[in-house]
């Protein structure tokens, strides 16, 4: 049978999602969590792969098993298992041809910047920072070229291994509350660094080193020499993802604003 997974994790600790041979990647401990609970080998596959240091509210995995357990032992026996900073949130049998990356017909991201003088102690690993006041209405401005089918080649690692980088971009909204700065895109798949690369760019219109303008300059040139550093992973959440109706899946939950 084929099971879904809900989960969050903080990423402060892993050397990213994928399973690497030292095992400190957040598919290493889940897979050996989930294999305890099924007594077999467990391989799990995930909507979106994060970063070293990338968190996620609502990641959502699949995998196959030959054994049948109650949706609690994959939730709460998983969890006792886990490490503090991994917990599933939520189980559920899915049709065998449910895909966890496939299937998703969008992924957000959400990335949240303390923009104060002071660097952060008790958000450390949580937050991006950036001590230079930010005119969030030009950065606002600028990420309205985003929106839209572009080739986002200029906001891509040149390590991305992605077949395209043409990617739909439904939502690029950015907000201030206090001295935090949100984030919000939501697209039809991201590039490797994608997110991280987009703010970067935004914080350069922010602190006046370039014009709103200058975003869609970027794009149009598809040359990634020409844009901004990628930005701190810290501050970076794998926020959700959308999945059709028909698969029957929880809604992501909650979002956070203040991590």
């Amino acid at each position: 049978m084929r099971v879904a997974l809900g989960v969050e994790y903080d990423g402060t600790a892993f050397a990213g999602w994928q399973s690497q041979a030292n095992g400190n990647t957040v598919q290493d401990v889940l897979e050996k969590a989930l294999g305890r609970i099924a007594g077999e080998r467990v391989r799990v596959t995930c909507a979106g792969r994060t970063d070293a240091g990338v968190h996620a509210l609502a990641q959502v995995v699949h995998f196959d098993t030959d054994v049948a357990r109650p949706q609690s032992a994959w939730i709460r026996g998983s969890n006792s298992h886990l490490p503090p900073a991994v917990a599933v949130r939520w189980a559920q049998p899915v049709a065998d041809g449910f895909h966890a990356r496939f299937c998703a017909l969008s992924r957000s991201y959400r990335y949240v910047l303390l923009n104060r003088s002071v660097r952060p102690a008790l958000q450390q690993g949580r937050v991006g920072w950036f001590h230079h006041a930010l005119d969030v209405a030009a950065m606002g401005e600028a990420a309205q070229a985003l929106l839209g089918e572009h080739d986002f080649s200029a906001f891509r690692a040149a390590e991305c291994q992605a077949k395209s980088p043409v990617k739909v971009c439904y939502r690029a909204d950015i907000a201030r509350d206090g001295d935090l700065v949100t984030f919000d895109f939501r697209a039809s798949a991201f590039l490797h660094h994608m997110v991280r690369n987009l703010v970067g760019a935004l914080v350069y219109v922010g602190k006046g080193k370039h014009s709103p303008q200058w975003v869609a300059e970027l794009l149009a040139s598809r040359d990634r020499t020409l844009a901004a550093p990628t930005f701190d992973p810290a501050g970076l959440y794998f926020a959700s993802v959308e999945y059709a109706p028909e698969w029957g899946l929880p809604p992501p939950g909650g979002v956070i604003i203040r991590p």
